[in-house]
């Protein structure tokens, strides 16, 4: 029904406004309070009433598809509903549902509406779209397992669980996938008279009559089973979900945060069961989530899938729309896939190390910073770690790619490697190839300089072994790195840092010598608290990067 959707802003302040093409499923990805639930509610108002709420903050408008003649005279005849006992008809109009509310709408104003879906909101939408969406949340997806009548089955089936009762392959669909995260048969119960129950067996039905018969064999059979209401949040929401799309008919689903109460296994089939049913329907779904499960799911399907990722910092919004391949990288690389890059997607800044120890000493850094010195801590902050400095810049490239703002850490032995190792560091970092040469002679120049001292850079001192204006031109080099989102250790290395510790060895035994000293008790003496210098004012000059809204080193 939906064809695309158009956002208030875009990629970046002064960027075209995005526009997103519909799949199947659209997912919204991104941190906290970037307006992933926000977008789902706006376009819920907008299916449902055909109206902009001037309250919207992120959407700006939507298109829909609109249908022939016969296709719109097929779909009001299919939701055409007989009325009630008693109740009075009106000529020439029919009658629509949604289980829980009922419209009349004169039939050919709603067909008509259909064709020109478009120029025909005002009825298209409350008459028509309105009854064929739905939204989940936390709660109401858990009710989606909770009975449901069982009513007329001369007339529509208005209720999911009633599509499944009349409908043997959309029951078994439901019963594999139930069976393959649970182990545990999904049926429908008869047996409560005019009231359809949801149960988990032990075995499958042996027959169809067993589960839908209300004879003594069925209702022996499902006396062994389950009732879902038993069963774990979990369960439910998973199984409410699944039941929704598989068997409910709403032409519009948001669902918001879907991986709530699941597992991340859970999450990963969950979304791959979402992507995989809405591409052999004319559904489209649209979910905000936080989890990279859900994520890796919807893509590894192999359906189409939109990703989008909404950030929202000092008031200014920012939307991009992911290419699918470029996920697929950090999925499929094992380098990336190892590391959890994928979690990116849900935090607002990425900071790469050379490796674990690092990763576990700038992280502890900047929680202490953030309890005790908000100002230079970088709040909403992934810190994960590569295999060495040279792969820091395999994975900060495709991060950048994607929008998202990360920082390489290294030593200064950065230094070291020219040739295509140094300038992929450049590439990396979107450093302008015009600069590249200049920047190889003068890390060239600095390096031997170093060399010349006989010294070991990374353990005598780093740019400190150099003359004061050798040293000011390594800063200088450094400072452009620093620009474009790699930060060297100027002193040499991990281990340089907080030396009135006297924290000895290296790699991780420096590290727990190093964590020892700094203490873990913040009531205690001993616990050691930022200052405005050292490691700590390192990490607040990495957060100036972060929050500069005129940052370099992200493409457009």
């Amino acid at each position: 029904m939906i064809k695309t959707i158009k956002l208030k802003f875009g990629k970046a302040p002064n960027q075209p406004p995005a526009e997103i093409d519909t799949t199947p499923v659209t997912v919204f990805v991104g941190p906290n309070n970037s307006g992933k639930s926000k977008v789902l509610s706006e376009i819920h108002y907008r299916c449902t009433s055909g109206q902009l709420n001037s309250m919207d903050v992120i959407l700006s408008e939507i298109e829909f598809y609109s249908f022939t003649s016969d296709r719109a005279k097929e779909k009001v005849k299919k939701i055409s509903l007989r009325p009630h006992h008693m109740e009075q008809l009106m000529p020439e109009h029919i009658i629509v549902s949604n289980g829980t509310s009922r419209a009349q709408i004169h039939e050919l104003s709603l067909v008509n509406a259909l064709e020109n879906t478009n120029r025909q909101l005002q009825v298209f939408c409350p008459y028509y779209l309105a009854f064929n969406t739905l939204i989940l949340d936390g709660t109401n997806r858990i009710n989606l397992v909770n009975q449901q009548p069982a009513s007329d089955l001369q007339q529509p089936a208005y209720n999911s669980f009633m599509v499944l009762f009349n409908d043997e392959d959309k029951r078994k669909k439901v019963r594999r996938i139930i069976y393959d995260a649970f182990e545990s048969y999904f049926v429908i119960d008869p047996t409560n008279l005019g009231q359809l129950r949801l149960r988990l067996s032990s075995r499958p039905p042996s027959t169809n009559l067993e589960e839908c018969g209300i004879h003594e064999e069925a209702v022996h059979f499902h006396s062994k089973a389950t009732l879902i209401e038993q069963a774990s949040d979990g369960v439910k929401a998973f199984t409410g979900i699944v039941t929704e799309i598989i068997a409910g008919d709403p032409a519009v689903l948001l669902i918001d945060e879907p991986e709530a109460f699941l597992h991340p296994s859970l999450a990963f089939n969950l979304g791959k069961e979402i992507a995989l049913t809405s591409s052999e329907s004319e559904k489209r779904i649209f979910v905000s989530t936080h989890s990279p499960n859900f994520v890796m799911g919807c893509i590894q399907s192999g359906a189409p899938v939109n990703i989008v990722r909404l950030t929202y910092r000092g008031g200014i919004p920012t939307a991009r729309v992911l290419a699918n391949k470029d996920i697929l990288r950090l999925m499929r690389n094992p380098l990336l896939r190892s590391t959890g890059v994928i979690s990116a997607l849900s935090y607002e800044f990425v900071v790469v190390t050379e490796s674990d120890a690092d990763r576990a000493f700038y992280q502890e850094i900047n929680e202490r910073l953030l309890r005790y010195q908000p100002e230079l801590g970088i709040a909403n902050c992934l810190f994960i770690n590569a295999q060495n400095k040279q792969t820091v810049k395999t994975i900060i490239k495709p991060l950048r790619e994607l929008g998202i703002p990360a920082v390489g850490i290294v030593d200064i032995d950065i230094l070291k490697d020219g040739g295509q190792v140094w300038t992929g560091f450049l590439e990396s970092s979107f450093v302008p190839e015009l600069e590249h040469q200049s920047l190889a002679n003068l890390r060239n120049a600095i390096k031997q300089k170093l060399d010349d001292s006989s010294k070991n850079m990374k353990r005598e001192g780093g740019v400190e072994i150099l003359s004061d204006g050798e040293k000011e031109a390594a800063n200088n080099l450094f400072d452009k790195l620093a620009e474009y989102g790699v930060f060297a250790v100027r002193r040499g290395e991990l281990e340089s840092w907080l030396p009135n510790l006297d924290a000895t060895g290296h790699g991780p035994s420096w590290l727990l010598a190093v964590f020892e000293k700094m203490g873990e008790d913040p009531e205690s003496l001993d616990y050691l608290k930022p200052s405005n210098d050292d490691v700590w004012l390192f990490i607040g000059e990495i957060k100036k990067w972060f929050t500069n809204p005129t940052r370099k080193g992200i493409p457009l």
